[in-house]
């Protein structure tokens, strides 16, 4: 385990930069941690490690946005994922591929469906509106 801290969000993203240099493709990314934490900004460090030019929005509504690339980036939101049945409805499980990273925001409604070699990455609020303090745990860390 490892612990990070960051003031703003440029920070987080240069953190998610260069820690997601480290992820392969086959990788599953969880995330936790409460509305406005940074998980977003993360997934957007996160692609330019993949040199990856896609816009980052969270999939709230969508639910999940693949940006492609090599590797394949996608990035899921289980925010509202309340059962199994939801879970599938999100094409979740055709995504877990050898050449994608998955990068999912509210991993706690999925834990039992986590591939075995997710990294998990939880955001806290730290002692200032922007800092925050970041923990990962599992992968190459």
């Amino acid at each position: 385990m490892k612990r990070f801290y960051t003031h703003s969000p440029a920070e987080t993203e240069a953190l998610a930069e260069k820690l997601c240099a480290q992820i392969g493709a086959g990788t599953a990314v969880a995330f936790t941690g409460t509305m406005g934490m940074g998980k977003t900004a993360f997934v957007r460090g996160a692609l330019r490690a993949y040199r990856n030019p896609a816009f980052v929005s969270s999939p709230t509504f969508a639910l999940v946005h693949d940006y492609g690339g090599t590797p394949r980036i996608c990035h899921f939101d289980m925010y509202r994922v309340q059962s199994l049945d939801d879970l599938y409805s999100t094409g979740f499980f055709d995504y877990l591929r050898d050449d994608s990273i998955l990068f999912i925001e509210w991993s706690e409604h999925i834990t039992d469906a986590l591939p075995e070699n997710t990294v998990f990455i939880d955001l806290q609020q730290g002692t200032g509106e922007n800092d925050r303090i970041i923990t990962v745990r599992g992968g190459v860390f």
